[in-house]
């Protein structure tokens, strides 16, 4: 845990973004296939690559960031995908949210107004409780679908 994003950010490109995917499947080991991987921010890195390699995955649901498809080898056909991010966040990859939805078939993007980063994170001043709903509500609906 960070106090502030920055120091998150930081402390990513101090150990490096393949340290960080790695521990992201070393922390699934283990468990059945069957899965929705969920990822928020920089935890959107590890569970677009888990959906997109990991067999017998389920879908996704990517929230505050995503990268392009091909980072992974190409999106799975048929795999469903759902994406949650601010339309003016600059740190939450908008052209790469509509690029990857773009390329996914039944894909959904969820776009919020405003530019606040985390806004699902109740413990931040940038919190947005109303915009919060809607994520949990659309995921719920999501995950009865998977």
């Amino acid at each position: 845990m960070f106090d502030t994003l920055d120091a998150g950010v930081a402390h990513a490109h101090g150990i490096g973004f393949g340290t960080v995917l790695e521990r992201g499947r070393r922390a699934v080991e283990g468990l059945p296939a069957g899965l929705v991987a969920v990822g928020m921010s920089l935890g959107a890195l590890p569970a677009q690559e888990l959906a997109q390699t990991r067999p017998g995955a389920l879908g996704a649901v990517l929230l505050h960031g995503c990268v392009p498809p091909s980072e992974f080898g190409g999106w799975p056909p048929g795999l469903p995908l759902q994406v949650h991010v601010m339309a003016d966040d600059e740190l939450g990859d908008v052209d790469e949210a509509r690029e990857l939805v773009a390329g996914v078939d039944g894909a959904e993007l969820h776009l919020y107004p405003g530019g606040d980063h985390l806004f699902t994170d109740a413990s931040l001043p940038v919190h947005d409780a109303a915009a919060t709903d809607l994520v949990v509500g659309r995921m719920l609906g999501f995950l009865a679908r998977s």
